[in-house]
């Protein structure tokens, strides 16, 4: 300290200052001690290893990692505990058949067929009967082509014609056309394979065969039919009923397509999501 006052003064003046640093580091040594005690440990419940350590992230609020990492593990441990209870009472299931069961008892046992499925023919031509009585503006024509399965042939007004392929009582397929279509092959049978040469009817396609997805009840097959024919009905007026969501006739060049499975209100493809 180079100064011109005396050295008792200069020294007074430096112990001053040296002082003051010292309690400065003081300071700021237990400001670090306060602030490492509020710092929490990782939870030593879940061993996720070095990733544990970004909790100790200063900035987690922008960067939660560690917690999203907490939940993904929790979420795992979790599927595989559900994961093994289901493995369980499925094992409890199992038939448990071996070779020496299958043998001549296995041979004398008859086949039992599911009652729904071998349905009388006589049985399909009267619910189907009872459906078109139910609907005048509908025609349903019921050929066999192929032994005991049936194929509808439904027109609806001056609409549309649908072609409809059974399995006794169960629908397989819907193809649906315009009213002007030919619905004959070149053989004269007819052509459940081609789709129609109209966008929208090709859309009504799709829309019936999500529709026979959604009617599904095996234990009354003949519910299910009436339900999907009631649903095919709704297209009586395809051309003249608006979106009841944007209240417009045709959206890209289309007339709403998209029947509601339940109120058979009409929207467009886009409209109903």
């Amino acid at each position: 300290m180079k100064n011109k006052e005396t050295l008792e003064g200069r020294e007074k003046v430096f112990i001053t200052d040296f002082q003051d640093n010292l309690q400065s580091v003081n300071r700021d040594l237990n400001e670090l001690e306060r602030l490492s005690n509020l710092v929490g440990r990782p939870s030593e419940s879940h061993p996720l290893h070095n990733s544990g350590l970004l909790s100790l992230d200063p900035v987690q609020d922008k960067t939660p990692l560690y917690s999203q990492l907490l939940q993904a593990y929790k979420w795992s441990n979790k599927l595989q505990y559900h994961a093994g209870l289901a493995s369980s009472l499925l094992n409890q299931q199992s038939l448990k058949r071996s070779a020496n069961q299958m043998g001549a008892s296995a041979k004398r046992r008859p086949k039992v067929q599911p009652s729904t499925l071998v349905l009388p023919p006589q049985y399909v031509d009267d619910v189907i009967s009872r459906i078109g009585r139910m609907f005048p503006d509908m025609t349903i024509e019921l050929f066999r082509p192929n032994g005991t399965s049936a194929v509808l042939l439904v027109t609806l007004g001056k609409v549309l014609k649908a072609i409809v392929v059974m399995r006794s009582l169960f629908i397989d397929r819907t193809i649906v056309r315009a009213f002007n279509e030919n619905l004959y092959a070149e053989d004269g049978k007819l052509d459940i394979w081609s789709k129609s040469n109209y966008q929208v009817f090709q859309k009504v396609t799709d829309h019936a065969t999500t529709a026979l997805l959604h009617y599904q009840l095996p234990q009354m097959p003949d519910v299910v039919v009436r339900s999907f024919m009631t649903w095919l009905r709704s297209f009586i007026k395809l051309f003249q009923t608006p979106c009841q969501r944007c209240g417009k006739y045709l959206q890209d060049g289309l007339p709403p397509t998209w029947r509601d499975f339940r109120t058979l209100e009409a929207f467009h493809d886009s409209c109903r999501q």
